[in-house]
């Protein structure tokens, strides 16, 4: 009888409990779902949960959308090094670069003295429109106070990017002056590029710098060909030093304009996302054509993607420094409340097999995030045998060796040149003195200095000036002890830096490279690489004499298809 009547309470129990679920599911689901996924998983409720508990029975009020805010990273953080969550307020910044423009006033800043001054005015962009120039120190925005130590490059950009159309009223200090001027700047589009530096390095040489990877940059890349064919260029340089990475596809369109029909450029797998391939359609205009790809151990993802694609179907010659070695595939998911997180589901691999990705292990990995300080500190900067292959051997189309274990090692090394390396230059570079030194220098000088017009001119100029000791001087001025000894020996080091300051800061981006690369090492050894003629790989001699063509066939076929197998850098300045 007993049993009966329990019998007839279960489908209530069942109904309760269902109602229960619904009712929490509803209310979390409510607060923390997304465009694309929801947070929390059916099949797990810990977090459910837990976050229910404390909202309802924590000694003290609890903000749970906070609470959340900041599990999200950490838990994310627990999976790879770069599954990442992106707030609200900062996804505009951390898309526009990939966009190819944003909408701002138009300028280049940095921020000196907690005071934002504008680098650079971006040409027929709204702010030169409106009137401000290079060297204007912005001190109120909307009339409110900007300046102070709570002013950071993130706060800035919120404060001048914002939607097409609307104004916002800049106070500015112009240098010489102390009233405030105050300029209305109409916010408008601004176009960001990829491609900062098209030219010739020589009478048959062309040279094109790729800062990153946007939705500009296969267009932006095939202008400045175009250029190039104009001035009668022969053979190429691309330089992906610094080059951080982007979209893939744009990788992929650039290197299609290289390689021959039919090559496998990359492919992606992961767990849940099939092996998907991606192949030239032999359209591309430049498939003959002498080619030199630099990097270096800034050069990471899309980077590495256009290197390993050229390296591995033996198209050119990779010159450098070994690269970083990212090669997970993010894919962004969306949440309603304009945040976002960008997802690790797959995993580059190279046309021979090799997994870009350098090692890493689950968790907040120190030796990860360390990993070019250690690579620095083994001797890989200034030594290829120092370079640490882990992984296995791989095979290009021709048979030549490559090596897993992440990033692209080069055909030919370039060492950093640390000859005249002292603590003094290591210090006036890190404490930022040598930055703030150009930047004042142009501010004080920038009538004299902007009368001339190209980088060549400039700097004839500059070097007439003895300003390693202005430098020596100031930097003493602001704590740096003076070092006579090592000063002389870092005299070329430090007026190349200096001078590459000033450089941009009055001309740029380009005339900038121009003048760091006509002493360049690795520069250079491209130049020569490309005109002795040997900038298409060889296949390697056997060591019998024997034709073995097929075996080396066969091992590219196995490892393509073995699915688990210092200031040379851009400007760190912020746009707005």
């Amino acid at each position: 009888m007993s049993n009966n009547k329990t019998n007839r309470f279960i489908p209530l129990w069942l109904a309760l409990a269902a109602i229960v679920g619904i009712v929490v599911g509803t209310f979390y689901g409510n607060h923390f779902q997304g465009n694309r996924l929801n947070i929390i998983n059916s099949g797990s409720n810990k977090l459910s949960n837990l976050l229910f508990t404390l909202d309802d029975q924590y000694v003290d009020s609890v903000d749970v959308p906070d609470l959340v805010e900041k599990a999200i990273p950490l838990i994310l953080g627990e999976l790879d090094p770069h599954s990442v969550y992106i707030s609200a307020k900062d996804v505009q910044i951390a898309n526009d670069d990939l966009r190819g423009s944003f909408s701002g006033v138009g300028i280049e800043f940095i921020i000196r003295n907690d005071t934002l001054r504008v680098q650079n005015v971006i040409s027929n962009g709204p702010a030169e429109q409106a009137g401000l120039i290079a060297g204007d120190k912005i001190v109120t925005v909307d009339d409110s106070v900007f300046t102070g130590s709570e002013l950071t490059n993130e706060v800035a950009m919120h404060k001048l990017k914002g939607p097409q159309g609307t104004e916002v009223k800049l106070g500015v200090v112009r240098y010489g002056e102390k009233d405030v001027r105050e300029f209305t700047v109409t916010r408008d589009q601004i176009v960001t590029h990829s491609v900062t530096a098209a030219y010739m390095l020589d009478e048959r040489t062309g040279y094109v710098k790729i800062k990153n990877f946007s939705d500009n940059t296969y267009e932006e890349v095939v202008i400045a060909l175009a250029q190039l064919s104009m001035e009668g260029f022969e053979q190429l340089v691309i330089d992906l030093r610094g080059n951080t990475g982007g979209y893939l596809h744009s990788a992929v369109e650039i290197a299609n304009q290289f390689l021959q029909r039919d090559r496998l450029i990359v492919y992606t797998q992961g767990r849940r996302s099939p092996r998907e391939e991606y192949r030239s359609n032999g359209h591309g205009s430049y498939k003959q054509m002498p080619l030199v790809v630099l990097i270096d151990e800034g050069s990471a993802s899309a980077s590495e993607i256009l290197a390993g694609a050229i390296q591995d179907n033996d198209r050119g010659t990779i010159i450098g420094r070994r690269s970083f070695g990212k090669g997970l595939v993010q894919q962004p998911l969306e949440f309603t409340d304009g945040s976002m997180m960008r997802l690790t589901i797959a995993r580059y691999y190279t046309p021979s097999g090799r997994c870009i990705q350098k090692p890493y292990t689950s968790g907040m990995d120190r030796d990860y995030e360390e990993d070019l300080l250690l690579r620095y500190q083994s001797g890989e900067f200034f030594s290829q045998d120092s370079i640490k292959h882990t992984g296995p051997e791989f095979y290009t189309v021709l048979g030549r060796t490559v090596y897993g274990g992440g990033g692209i090692t080069p055909d030919i090394f370039v060492p950093e040149d640390t000859t005249d390396f002292t603590t003094y230059y290591r210090e006036a570079t890190f404490s930022g003195l040598i930055l703030q030194f150009g930047y004042d220098y142009t501010d004080q000088n920038r009538q004299k200095l902007s009368e001339y017009e190209d980088e060549e001119s400039l700097v004839k100029y500059l070097k007439k000036q003895n300003l390693v000791e202005k430098f020596a001087q100031y930097a003493d001025s602001r704590g740096l002890k003076r070092r006579n000894l090592m000063i002389q020996r870092s005299h070329k080091l430090l007026e190349e830096f200096i001078l590459s300051r000033i450089v941009y800061n009055i001309l740029d981006e380009q005339s900038w490279l121009q003048y760091l690369n006509s002493d360049d090492p690795t520069v250079r050894e491209a130049l020569r690489v490309l005109n002795a003629g040997e900038a298409f790989p060889k296949a390697p001699e056997n060591k019998d004499g024997d034709d073995d063509g097929d075996k080396k066939k066969e091992k590219v076929a196995v490892a393509t298809f073995d699915y688990r197998s210092t200031h040379r850098y851009p400007s760190l300045v912020a746009k707005g």
